[in-house]
């Protein structure tokens, strides 16, 4: 593996967030002085075959993006209309920002357990959530939040009236989840009990998805219905 795949494994997964030389370079364990030809020669061997992506320098972060040719395709894909159904990774994303709010995408991923960084840009085109600012940290990431739309797309008046979380007590768990997370009661990694907090955020965050696509289905039928007397 060499130095030029490793950056661009890196850059893809680091999302629009991109990466900063500093960053790589601490990332690779190559100089942070040889990074821009490394990257350079990385930009010349995409650009020089026929494949979808090339990189982007902006604010000293570099970002592995497609190429303007794949710009109408790749908006086809994401121009779907508002009122088709979330799917559930798009609904637990959008459970976290809405709580969580304002969030980045390393602490969304980290409650997930999965990168989530294809699913906010989804979210982002629905026009359900949208970058609120930056954190002040290295790297300076993007900070998300939801949208007036957001609200309408589930028919709150504001975000007060978002319902509770549900407490892990409450969520109807699996044989195997309570298994998991009797696990994650009893010891953590260094060897100590534990209280399983993460795992049980993580249940109570699917259960709220669940609970949001409810709401939707709900929203979308009372739309649909609003719809039929109008016309």
């Amino acid at each position: 593996m060499n130095a030029i795949d490793q950056i661009e494994a890196l850059l893809f997964v680091a999302g629009e967030d991109g990466l900063s030389a500093a960053e790589l370079a601490k990332l690779t364990e190559y100089e942070k002085g040889a990074i821009p030809a490394l990257v350079d020669e990385l930009w010349q061997k995409l650009n020089e075959n026929e494949g979808p992506l090339t990189i982007r320098s902006a604010d000293g972060r570099y970002v592995l993006v497609t190429k303007p040719a794949f710009g109408k395709l790749v908006s086809s894909y994401f121009d779907l209309p508002v009122n088709t159904k979330l799917t559930q990774p798009q609904l637990e994303t959008l459970v976290i920002v809405a709580y969580q709010q304002p969030i980045t995408r390393v602490e969304i991923d980290q409650i997930r357990g999965v990168r989530s960084a294809g699913t906010l840009q989804k979210l982002q085109l629905h026009q359900l959530i949208e970058g609120v600012g930056r954190k002040e940290e290295v790297g300076r990431p993007i900070l998300y939040g939801t949208t007036p739309d957001f609200l309408d797309y589930f028919g709150l008046g504001s975000l007060e009236e978002l319902p509770e979380l549900p407490d892990i007590k409450d969520v109807i768990l699996s044989d195997e989840q309570q298994d998991e997370l009797a696990l994650f009661d009893e010891i953590d990694e260094e060897g100590d009990i534990a209280d399983g907090s993460a795992k049980a955020g993580q249940a109570s965050v699917e259960a709220a998805a669940e609970t949001a696509s409810n709401n939707e289905a709900t929203s979308q039928a009372t739309d649909n219905s609003e719809n039929q007397r109008t016309e």
